[in-house]
């Protein structure tokens, strides 16, 4: 095992590393976490069932986690790659932004994202890095299209996603999607090293590079799809989700219009950027 930490990166957070083993794939699963103790773990035990260490490196992407579940024993008996542990500033862009910059530096082709609360059909991995081998840049699951399913939904949040979020990210991308707050998606090198692409900038501190992301590719004429993925909320009791009530919804629609608007972005091609 190598520890080691990174500070003053420009656009990345200050975040430290545990690297269980080097290298394996040219392809990394990057799920951000904090605090989501069993889920996360029932997670791993499935991505290992399913074999999903043979085909991609897995990499946690740690907010700050205080609930035990970030134990390097236990991570490494679930074959987890890396444990990266954010120690700036930000939320969930700022954890994804640390895991792009590890995942670019150690020289992946394809990054792949997923949540860490045991939601979505981890099992379909492999479907993701078959696009992303096709030449596609932006691979987006859907729970809606032919072949996903979407089980006990919030109907709230059905309505917002199916009738708010999704035509509208349609609209600014000027393709159709149809799943576009599923943080179930891959990305190419490509993509995320474009020149006017830039994921690394401390504008994306929550949930503004998920809908940056979804949007920009295919403004820049990069290939974009959907594959089919199973996204299962618990029958009863509480959701789990980061983003709940009016503020947390309203914020998020505040982000989707900044995005529509170009806000996020990049302003000239001058702008320091660490990968090329």
């Amino acid at each position: 095992m190598i520890e080691y930490e990174r500070k003053n990166l420009n656009g990345v957070p200050d975040f430290t590393a545990a690297e269980f083993e080097g290298r394996r794939s040219d392809y990394c699963l990057l799920i951000p976490v904090i605090n989501e103790g069993a889920r996360i773990l029932t997670e791993l035990g499935r991505a290992q069932n399913a074999g999903i260490d043979k085909v991609c490196d897995i990499v946690i992407c740690d907010g700050g986690s205080t609930d035990g579940s970030m134990k390097h024993e236990t991570l490494q008996l679930y074959h987890v790659n890396t444990l990266l542990t954010k120690t700036g500033p930000g939320k969930q862009g700022a954890q994804l932004r640390m895991g792009i910059y590890f995942a670019l530096d150690r020289g992946y082709k394809g990054i792949l994202t997923i949540d860490g609360n045991n939601k979505d059909s981890i099992e379909d991995v492999p479907e993701f890095i078959a696009k992303l081998q096709a030449g596609y840049d932006l691979v987006q699951g859907s729970r809606f299209i032919r072949g996903g399913h979407a089980i006990n939904t919030p109907p709230v949040r059905y309505a917002a996603v199916r009738l708010i979020h999704a035509p509208l990210i349609s609209l600014g991308a000027h393709q159709w999607f149809t799943d576009t707050t599923n943080a179930y998606r891959a990305y190419s090198r490509e993509y995320l090293t474009h020149p006017d692409v830039r994921p690394l900038r401390d504008v994306f501190g929550e949930y503004e590079l998920l809908a940056y992301l979804s949007i920009r590719a295919t403004q820049l004429g990069l290939k974009a799809c959907e594959v089919p993925v199973t996204r299962a909320y618990p029958a009863t009791g509480k959701t789990p989700t980061k983003i709940s009530g009016f503020k947390g919804n309203s914020n998020l629609m505040k982000v989707l219009l900044n995005a529509l608007a170009g806000k996020y972005n990049p302003k000239n091609n001058t702008e320091k950027r660490i990968f090329a």
